[in-house]
């Protein structure tokens, strides 16, 4: 079994704590990073996933979980991204159920639980890859680097690069990951304990190893890769694997080679296969469950893979490695979108950045020949640790064996960073080693330490909501559509408008493709009434993208109101084809057609509008009002009970059922209704007026009086309860010169 020497451990600047003490201050101080977070909002992603994903309803069978992505789409459908998750929306679920609904803090919570967790283990981790494993008399494994782990372990509880998966919700998936990656290595080490027989294992703890990665990549797909680090574990500590021996052997033709222990070790190859066979396995089961099909991205998403020259494409995949590494290193500049422009492609070998490239593989190149061909044993194995822990699962993200979905994502190197965390603890212990001032370097580490918290705390709050959130991604991605996209939507939906159009513009300059913003501008200039523009944006987005359904709905709706009637009714029945279950335009289409006098045909829009979406209460309430308004009474009270069954606390619903039964003189039954609705909303005047119209029939004036004052308080410029309360005044001051 491996035994590993534990001087460098003693060069390391910082304290040794007892096991407990150290895990207990790791856990505190990954709490102290991210607490503020604790009360944030749904924010960016977080909508989708959670409060718009319908696997996270009661009402959704538990296995549909097993045949939907991550965002409650159909695995099969094209739109799908693939992200195969069912683990972590099962968490999601729970927690929906145990917290009593959507709230955000119970998921921050478990968010920023998971991160301290996955620290603590860490401690447990970074001692086995920097002291190896050995083990007392009673079977306990020996902390050989207690420094050692407890300096990487607060490197990783504090990197800033975490914040997006602990404030952000959807960063659960990769916490789970990242836990079940972590038990998966540590099994794995069980598997390797010491016993009397040399090379002897269990395979129940290998096989536990694989299901236990299994799991992991059932949270989010990097978790496979632990199988990848547990076979080079085994490879360079248990089967004590000298590359730089080994390649002297082959270059001289050694005859001794076949003596070379890890090629002889049966157990070792036995453990291989598991691993092999476990993982393609499991790969397999997955592929199938995806369809055997990639996901398809867009250009935006990922513009260097959709690159036609591979030489384009291999110096923007690599200065796109570059990016992370730098957040790796300096992470200050911290965004929560890198897709749209924010990083402009690298065209030719003559743009600058093609320096960040040549630094990252001189470092790279660096540590890997330090790693196989120093003299130290330790030296080697802690650097090819590092580096495995860094790269091995950062491979799902690389675009080398398949296309992703982003340009650079936050999210994927927290695991990746475990390694970094190794190799920056590794350094500092070289530093230490090779310096006289080792006061020095401990009070730079500390400097590091409270910087990186520092930082955890200030961007977690950014984090917090999405105003701040997009707002601090503009210094950083002054050039991404998506950021000023985001800041107008926010805007828009806090009512300022003119703002918006400001950002939103900004966008579509940006990306003149931006089908999104195009709609979303549109839209607002609607509202605006500035409807030729607004038509010549939504055509331009119908025309880039021919099956935007929600562009052609809108197209309509400005259509509509420009009376160009036919070319609505055809870009709404365009929505429709493109997007079938779509009731918010059949309820546009039915509009479109009582504009019409096509009385029947928008009766069965609205109808479709209300089976596709049972509570759609505008659908509901128009088809009330216009069978009350062509005199159709009892078909108009059949609808609104029905209405009234769906969606009971309706106020809206209620008003208009009430004015109905007024009309069929079922004075009783409608004033409960009014009265009702008035509870719910007691400010709205035309509730008020109509209820006093309704006492006016009644002959209940007194009330009608009451209720007429009410209204007109409310609105004083209502001409029609001006009227019918004038009528009253005369009808009461006739009555009371007939009672002289």
């Amino acid at each position: 079994m491996a035994e590993w020497d534990a001087d460098l451990d003693h060069i390391i600047p910082s304290s040794i704590l007892p096991p407990l003490w150290a895990k207990l201050l790791v856990g505190f101080v990954s709490l102290v990073c991210f607490a503020r977070s604790y009360d944030g909002d749904f924010v960016f992603d977080d909508s989708e996933a959670i409060v718009n994903n319908k696997d996270l309803r009661a009402e959704t069978p538990l296995g549909d979980l097993w045949h939907h992505d991550f965002w409650g789409n159909q695995l099969s459908s094209n739109t799908s991204h693939k992200s195969y998750r069912p683990l972590t929306v099962l968490v999601f679920r729970m927690n929906c159920y145990l917290s009593g609904g959507f709230h955000p803090l119970s998921f921050h919570v478990v968010n920023i639980l998971l991160h301290s967790g996955i620290s603590i283990l860490l401690v447990d981790v970074f001692s086995v890859l920097f002291g190896g494993l050995q083990y007392t008399s009673k079977g306990r494994r020996l902390n050989l680097a207690p420094r050692s782990s407890l300096l990487a372990a607060l490197l990783f509880a504090v990197h800033p690069v975490h914040t997006e998966c602990v404030a952000a919700v959807v960063g659960c998936a990769d916490l789970l990951a990242a836990l079940f990656f972590l038990l998966s290595f540590l099994g794995y080490c069980k598997a390797l304990r010491e016993t009397n027989k040399e090379g002897t294992h269990s395979t129940f703890w290998v096989l536990l190893s694989i299901l236990l990665g299994a799991v992991a990549m059932l949270c989010k797909e990097q978790g496979i890769t632990v199988l990848g680090l547990n076979a080079v574990f085994d490879i360079l500590v248990i089967g004590k694997l000298n590359v730089l021996e080994l390649v002297r052997k082959v270059l001289h033709k050694d005859r001794s080679l076949e003596n070379t222990g890890v090629l002889r070790t049966e157990g070792l190859l036995f453990r291989m296969s598991l691993l092999a066979l476990g993982g393609t396995g499991v790969l397999y089961v997955r592929w199938k469950i995806m369809g055997t099909g990639p996901p398809a991205f867009t250009e935006v998403d990922n513009p260097a893979s959709f690159a036609s020259s591979m030489l384009v494409r291999a110096i923007n995949y690599n200065y796109y490695y570059s990016l992370n590494a730098w957040l790796l290193l300096c992470p200050w500049w911290l965004c929560f979108d890198w897709s749209m422009g924010c990083i402009p492609l690298i065209k030719s070998v003559g743009d600058w950045r093609v320096i960040a490239l040549a630094a990252l593989w001189f470092c790279l190149i660096g540590l890997i020949c330090q790693a196989l061909c120093s003299e130290d044993s330790h030296k080697r194995r802690i650097l090819t640790l590092g580096l495995g822990l860094l790269i091995i699962p950062f491979l799902p993200a690389s675009n080398l064996f398949f296309r992703v979905g982003f340009v650079v994502a936050e999210r994927v190197l927290y695991l990746p960073s475990a390694g970094y965390c190794m190799l920056l603890t590794f350094g500092f212990g070289v530093l230490s080693k090779h310096t006289k001032k080792k006061k020095l370097v401990a009070a730079f580490v500390l400097g590091i330490l409270f910087i990186n918290t520092l930082r955890c705390v200030i961007r977690s709050g950014e984090w917090r909501n999405e105003e701040q959130l997009f707002r601090s991604a503009l210094s950083v991605c002054p050039l991404n559509a998506k950021v000023h996209y985001n800041v107008g939507k926010n805007l828009a939906d806090k009512g300022n408008q003119t703002a918006a159009i400001r950002y939103y513009r900004e966008a579509v300059r940006l990306n003149p493709k931006y089908v999104h913003a195009m709609n979303n501008l549109g839209n607002i200039l609607k509202e605006r009434n500035e409807l030729q523009e607004a038509e010549e944006l939504l055509s331009l987005a119908v025309q880039i993208q021919p099956d935007f359904a929600a562009a052609w709905m809108n197209l309509g709706i400005v259509q509509n109101s420009l009376k160009r009637f036919q070319a609505a009714e055809q870009s709404y029945r365009t929505a429709i084809k493109h997007r079938r279950k779509y009731p918010d335009c059949y309820y546009n289409l039915g509009r479109l057609y009582a504009d019409l006098n096509r009385h029947v045909d928008a009766l069965n829009a609205w109808r479709n509008a209300t089976v596709l979406k049972p509570e759609h209460s505008l659908a509901w309430n128009n088809m009330i009002i216009l069978l009350d308004s062509t005199g159709n009474l009892a078909q108009a009270e059949a609808v609104g009970r029905e209405a009234l069954e769906l969606i009971p606390n309706d106020h809206s619903l209620m008003f208009s059922l009430a004015n109905v039964l007024g009309k069929s003189q079922k004075y009783k039954e409608s004033e409960a209704l009014f009265l009702k609705a008035i509870k719910a909303h007691p400010n709205t005047a035309s509730y008020h007026g109509n209820l006093a119209v309704l006492y006016h029939r009644w002959g209940h004036l007194d009330l009608a009086k009451k209720h007429y004052e009410i209204s007109l308080r409310l609105d004083p410029m209502a001409s029609g309860t001006k009227e019918n309360y004038g009528l009253l005044r005369r009808k009461l001051e006739q009555m009371q010169k007939k009672n002289i």
